[in-house]
């Protein structure tokens, strides 16, 4: 799923494509991919018809576009969602009893909204093969969508709180990993940063938030801050096509991971092999000299 710097760097790509443009028309292909707008497809086309995109906006994973008269159109990228300027359709074939329109233009399999804008710029396209992510209508949204007013605030963020989330990780009862996933309590941050942060901390993913320092709590968001920093200026992590930015153009921090993904390799820092272990559904990398699983009687890592 795309973390907090892919989802920014998306972010960016809009803004640069949408920004004072007004909105012509809607084409939905797929209704998942607006499930979550109570009035359907239908609705949905009918109430971003002919308004002005103001500005693109982001909390934590979430993405919303702010419109004139203060409401927002909200969006979740999911697992393989992805916003595309003018996506580029798949080749047709056929055989020799295959009739194909050529003048006809094709339109990409994984389609489920297009944007067009009054301007006759490209559309913009959203995308998802999964169907895991989705559009919806936010009356009232722009400065911040009500669906999402739960979340918290991510390390980047300008009025992100140290201290308070800090606060709020000690008086949690549980481990650290689970805090930093927790969107409540920090957002923007999934399990590839996780990962990176707590490597860069030297902290085991098990750690007790409970009794856990200050100092402590506050090494792990100041490294989970760095690491989505230095993912962000080479455009995110891209394992495979599900995460591209806007120009169809992968990221590049996945040269750069340290922990997340390297099983079996040598810990950059002290050579130790990086271990995998089953967490929460998915998987911890973590090494197992540098980052000391805690002392709990009657388990290993």
């Amino acid at each position: 799923m795309p973390e907090l710097p892919e989802v920014e760097v998306v972010r960016r790509g809009l803004t640069t494509h949408l920004l004072g443009r007004r909105i012509a028309d809607v084409q939905v292909f797929n209704d998942r991919a607006v499930r979550r707008h109570p009035g359907g497809i239908n609705d949905f086309r009918a109430v971003l018809a002919g308004r002005r995109i103001e500005s693109v906006r982001r909390r934590g994973k979430y993405l919303w576009w702010a419109l004139d008269d203060g409401d927002a159109v909200l969006a979740h990228l999911g697992m393989s969602g992805q916003f595309r300027v003018g996506a580029p359709g798949r080749a047709a074939t056929g055989g020799p009893d295959v009739d194909i329109d050529v003048a006809a233009p094709l339109r990409h399999p994984h389609l489920r909204i297009s944007f067009a804008f009054d301007d006759d710029s490209p559309t913009v396209d959203f995308l998802d093969q999964r169907t895991f992510g989705g559009m919806a209508f936010a009356p009232g949204g722009a400065e911040l969508p009500q669906a999402i007013a739960h979340i918290a605030r991510d390390p980047l963020d300008p009025d992100f709180s140290m201290a308070g989330t800090v606060a709020t990780i000690r008086r949690k009862r549980t481990e650290i990993k689970r805090a930093l996933l927790d969107q409540t309590v920090v957002s923007g941050i999934g399990n590839i940063y996780a990962d990176e942060a707590l490597w860069r901390a030297e902290l085991h993913y098990g750690r007790p938030t409970g009794g856990m320092t200050k100092a402590v709590a506050t090494r792990v968001l100041t490294a989970a801050a760095e690491v989505m920093t230095a993912a962000l200026a080479v455009g995110g992590t891209s394992f495979d096509a599900l995460y591209v930015n806007v120009n169809g153009e992968s990221g590049y921090f996945d040269r750069s991971l340290n922990a997340y993904g390297q099983e079996g390799r040598p810990c950059p820092r002290c050579g130790t092999s990086i271990r995998r272990v089953a967490f929460m559904n998915r998987s911890s990398f973590f090494c197992p000299t540098c980052q000391r699983p805690p002392r709990r009687a009657g388990r290993t890592p």
